[in-house]
């Protein structure tokens, strides 16, 4: 048998990015005694995720769901072929001489959390498992991060319910945000794009702190979010997921997946969700949350030719969603263009495809190369009151990988293309701002990994934009480990990105403010594109207390801007956009603890300090809607899975938010600061087996409500009226129960 070295590297777009890791012990049989066996290879069939055993027989390679057979090999041995469901465990197995006829034999051990921490990796990289998800009222993307203290999530106005997410200080148009490593809540999509993406279809999702890779592009500046949809391959064969809550929403989610032959795989994703009771706690006439409907549905197909070397994944996706947002009794073909009542209507309808090709050469080890294209058409119509904003977005996005080695296994490298084209057709009110923009890049990725303590990622993209010009966006990531249990982590890395002001800012269109443009000759809106440095330190510390198993992190990161496009609200009744004059900056501070005394229970605890100011015509100002103060709490108890899945889980979050500065309103004159306040959010589960669980749980504990929400409610058609100002929850207490099923 030839011994085959294979690389820990993946095949761009098909597996995650070396975020959680999968780890055992190899052994050998000698004497009737177990001995490590050094040297030994293991890789998930059919890609280029691999591993060598050291010394020890030990290894740890990122965990794929590409494939759930994992190939362990060794010159003179069997070569074994086991099935990993799922990671949850270690891995214990012993190979045996070829000659023999003796059985696997595998011993797992050790559960693993739903929230993992890279160990491996040069980036700061958080893995958040299918585990995690379901803590919560996680119903869309926007909802998956209520229990990771890593992500902020608040509401972004007081009329459509939404939640948006912010990391580092930022908003999500700072984040790459992609699915499977592709490019998807970005332009069009940005203001509500996360709820698009239904949590049970999440697999898991990878948060990179700081500068991304330049794999991925030049827009992240704060951080990259990767969602990994379910693979047809992997998924049970039938799940169904019920849900309903107080609020009135009530969804519906149903996967079905077949295996066609043992090349071909095949699944169906349905999701309906709908909300039609009208709801008005505080009396202000307005709704507290939308009347909405959304369907959403994809399929997906997976082909594996392991002998050949060939994976590859095709996707189709339609979504429709429709909102209807204002007035209690608001009638829209009654009221709508007239001032009897103030009401809004969103409906946003959207199509996606992508396909992925991935070649593992079969004579030529550590080699390999892999193909993404995706395409999506995303048409928003909505009026906001009197006011019109209209946005068709039409996206081609491909990527060429190709992936080697330099000399030896230690020193790898990835190179690349990417093209990108998006159409923008765009009305605000009686006013057209149609655009193409086109992008060809081209990128190295060199990375160094001693196997020991020390690894690096260097890289370098040039690309040439016919809005951004051509350009340099350099990328580093460092890891160091000075003793076995403490990381150290540094990145440094620039980012730059074309401001879709109005996409990105739709919720201002909630107020009756007066837009201001102020063009400096710019090719984006007449703006010059943004352009961003991040840097960033992270020391991790594995500790053992009492016998149980925690670690303290901290992180310290900074993010500072040229030419940003600064959301200029701070003169009462008017909206500008202007590009930065003077400083801009986002530091960020974490401090993190988590700890398990017991298998049955753990605890999550943060600290946060954002410094978060820009320069704004008026001063050099915190910026406005955001605590500086956080803190974050966790406690998680499960009970030990009987032989049947029967368990019991319960969870309890608790977010503290220091004060947050408001803008100047007539309600507030030159601007005050919101009170600060607190959130309990709690959830039980019950699983009968495995194949059955009923959950309910309360966001909002407390019933904490920002007071009035709405500035001039009873004016809604006057210069002063604004739903933006937004700090705390408008709805209140929220009860939740559902059920899930699976064959």
């Amino acid at each position: 048998m030839k011994k085959y070295i294979i690389l820990l590297l993946s095949i761009y777009g098909f597996s995650v990015n070396a975020q959680e890791t999968f780890s055992g012990t190899i052994f050998s049989k000698e004497s009737n005694k177990n001995r490590p066996l050094e040297g030994a290879n293991v890789f998930w069939l059919g890609t280029q995720i691999g591993a060598v055993t050291d010394q020890n027989g030990n290894f740890s390679l990122p965990f794929t769901t590409e494939t759930k057979q994992l190939v362990i090999s060794y010159l003179g041995f069997k070569t074994d072929t086991l099935t990993i469901e799922k990671n949850d465990a270690l891995l214990e197995h012993i190979l045996y001489e070829d000659a023999s006829e003796n059985l696997d034999e595998v011993t797992l051990t050790q559960r693993r959390k739903a929230i993992q921490k890279s160990y491996l990796a040069a980036q700061n990289i958080i893995n958040v498992n299918s585990a995690e998800l379901l803590k919560a009222a996680c119903c869309n993307l926007s909802e998956s991060f209520e229990t990771n203290p890593s992500i902020d999530v608040s509401f972004s106005d007081a009329l459509t319910g939404t939640k948006q997410i912010k990391m580092l200080g930022l908003t999500s148009p700072y984040l790459l945000i992609t699915e499977e490593n592709i490019p998807m809540v970005r332009g069009a999509s940005q203001a509500y794009g996360l709820t698009f993406t239904p949590g049970t279809w999440i697999e898991s999702i990878q948060i990179t702190k700081g500068m991304g890779t330049v794999v991925n592009g030049y827009e992240s500046i704060a951080g990259q979010i990767n969602t990994e949809i379910k693979k047809p391959f992997s998924d049970v064969p039938l799940f169904f997921n019920f849900f309903t809550s107080a609020n009135g929403r009530q969804e519906m989610n149903a996967h079905g997946n077949f295996k066609v032959n043992n090349k071909w795989s095949s699944g169906l994703f349905l999701h309906a969700n709908q909300r039609t009771q009208e709801k008005d706690r505080n009396g202000d006439s307005f709704l507290d949350v939308p009347l909405a409907k959304q369907v959403n549905i994809l399929n997906r197909w997976q082909y594996t030719d392991a002998e050949k070397g060939w994976v590859s994944f095709a996707s189709v996706r339609w979504m429709e969603d429709n909102k209807q947002i204002g007035a209690v009794g608001f009638n829209p073909e009654l009221d709508r263009d007239n001032n009897s009542l103030w009401g809004s209507e969103i409906q946003t309808n959207r199509f996606d495809s992508s396909l992925k090709v991935g070649y593992v050469f079969p004579e030529i080890p550590f080699q390999s190369f892999g193909f993404q294209s995706a395409y999506s058409n995303h048409k928003q119509k909505a009026y906001y009151g009197y006011r019109r904003y209209e946005i068709d977005q039409e996206s081609f996005y491909a990527n060429l990988l190709f992936n080697s080695i330099i000399g030896n296994t230690k020193n790898k490298f990835k190179a690349g293309l990417n093209f990108s084209f998006d159409q923008y057709l765009e009305k605000v009110d009686t006013f057209f701002f149609d655009r193409n923009d086109q992008s060809l890049g081209g990128f190295f990725e060199y990375s160094y990994d001693n196997l020991e303590n020390f690894s690096l990622v260097g890289g370098i993209r040039v690309d040439t934009h016919n809005r951004l010009g051509t350009f340099i966006t350099p990328r580093f990531h460092l890891r160091y480990l000075p003793q076995e249990k403490i990381i150290i982590r540094a990145s440094v890395g620039s980012g730059r990105k074309a401001a879709n002001i109005f996409a990105e800012n739709q919720t201002l269109f909630g107020t009756n403010r007066l837009i201001s443009i102020q063009q400096n000759g710019g090719l984006i809106y007449g703006l010059n594109p943004e352009i961003a440095w991040n840097y960033g330190v992270s020391v991790r510390k594995i500790f053992s207390l009492w016998g149980g198993e925690g670690d303290i992190t901290a992180d310290y990161y900074i993010t500072d801007f040229t030419d940003q496009v600064v959301v200029d609200w701070e003169e009462q009744g008017k909206i500008s956009f202007y590009n930065l004059e003077g400083r801009s900056r986002a530091n960020s501070f974490q401090l993190a603890v988590d700890y398990s005394p017991v298998k049955a229970l753990s605890f999550r605890f943060a600290y946060k300090n954002y410094d978060v100011k820009t320069a704004y015509k008026s001063g050099f100002l915190q910026r406005p809607l955001q605590a500086q103060n956080r803190f974050f709490g966790n406690m998680g108890w499960e009970t030990e899975r009987k032989s049947n899945g029967a368990q019991w889980r319960w969870d309890l979050t608790y977010h503290a938010l220091g004060k947050q500065r408001l803008v100047s309103s007539i309600r507030d004159g030159n601007g005050s600061y919101a009170s600060a306040y607190g959130l309990w959010n709690s959830q039980l589960t019950r699983a009968f087996n495995t194949k059955l669980e009923v959950y309910a749980g309360v966001e909002n504990l407390g019933d904490y409500t920002q007071k009035n929400p709405i500035i001039a409610a009873d004016d809604p058609f006057g210069i002063n009226f604004d739903s933006a100002q937004v700090y705390a929850p408008v709805f209140g207490r929220m009860l939740y129960a559902g059920l899930r099923w699976n064959l």
